[in-house]
């Protein structure tokens, strides 16, 4: 059973990450006239960066915890909180759990096992 959460909490992770894909041309940058962002290890700088990370606060419910803090410190490039660190490693999860379907969809997101709780849900 806990296999199975995991590989759903990966697949939520991975269809995050997917919707962060940068679809056109264009080089890396936050934008125009934007300095680029440090230290993004498995999201791409791109015009969904921030809206993929507003979905992360919802699907893990921590606006009342903080919001983009519960995972980042005031100095966003720091690594210095481990949930950041999980987070990664739970984005790389669901992004490989999907390249896995073969139609290309995305089928798990942080939501299929967090349902909007810091800890994954699971099975009575």
């Amino acid at each position: 059973m806990r296999k199975i959460l995991l590989m759903v909490a990966v697949a939520s992770l991975a269809a995050l990450v997917m919707f962060a894909q940068d679809k056109g041309g264009g080089g890396k940058g936050g934008g125009k006239g934007k300095a680029p962002r440090v230290n993004l290890k498995v999201l791409p700088d791109d015009a969904n960066l921030i809206p993929t990370m507003q979905s992360f606060v919802a699907g893990l419910g921590v606006m009342d915890k903080g919001g983009c803090n519960f995972c980042h410190e005031m100095d966003r490039s720091s690594d210095a909180k481990q949930e950041k660190v999980m987070a990664r490693m739970m984005i790389s999860m669901v992004k490989d759990i999907n390249s896995k379907f073969p139609d290309g969809k995305e089928h798990v997101t942080c939501f299929t096992c967090h349902r909007g709780s810091t800890a994954p849900a699971t099975a009575p």
